[in-house]
């Protein structure tokens, strides 16, 4: 897939709108641990309220912890990045929002597929998928890569696509 300029004119350049990307990489691994903290925390509760539930149920309670964990994750991925604000509440905290890069748009089902092929790629190999990061233009992963987005500052970007769509209005 090439992600040149000429290909998607509209995709941010980090050569033109350098404020979009700064500190990308570090705002990403800051939000990631937000997001594991409060999976966690989810993960514990679920778990407890499983637990105590399984001894009145005779043990179906824990059973269905192997499939109320799993949907709980994908649930809070498919609210926070499926939402219009297109962001999980640790990328909210640092100011980063995923954006669609084909055109299609960013629905939950598209976020829950961004999440696993996210989670597949750093469990196979997570310094790869971190180091491919550190070499493409704009700090996209190989997951960003895959499903077609890119992570950018949620700032920034607000002015950024005003201009482009005034530059639009402007060219008409």
């Amino acid at each position: 897939m090439s992600q040149n300029t000429a290909d998607r004119p509209n995709l941010p350049d980090p050569a033109t709108a350098p404020e979009l990307f700064e500190g990308l990489l570090t705002r990403r691994a800051f939000a990631y641990l937000v997001d594991v903290m409060i999976l966690t925390c989810l993960v514990l509760v679920i778990s407890m309220v499983g637990a105590i539930l399984g001894f009145f149920t005779f043990g179906l309670a824990w059973l269905s912890l192997l499939f109320a964990l799993p949907l709980a994750i994908i649930a809070y991925y498919s609210v926070t990045l499926g939402s219009p604000r297109r962001a999980t509440v640790g990328m909210q905290m640092m100011d980063i929002v995923l954006t669609p890069t084909r055109g299609q748009p960013l629905d939950g089902w598209m976020a829950v597929l961004h999440a696993l092929v996210f989670w597949v790629s750093i469990w196979i190999c997570w310094p790869v998928t971190l180091l491919f990061a550190l070499f493409t233009p704009r700090r996209q992963m190989i997951h960003d890569f895959i499903m077609g987005t890119l992570m950018v500052r949620r700032s920034p970007m607000l002015r950024h696509w005003q201009r482009m769509s005034m530059a639009d209005q402007y060219n008409v």
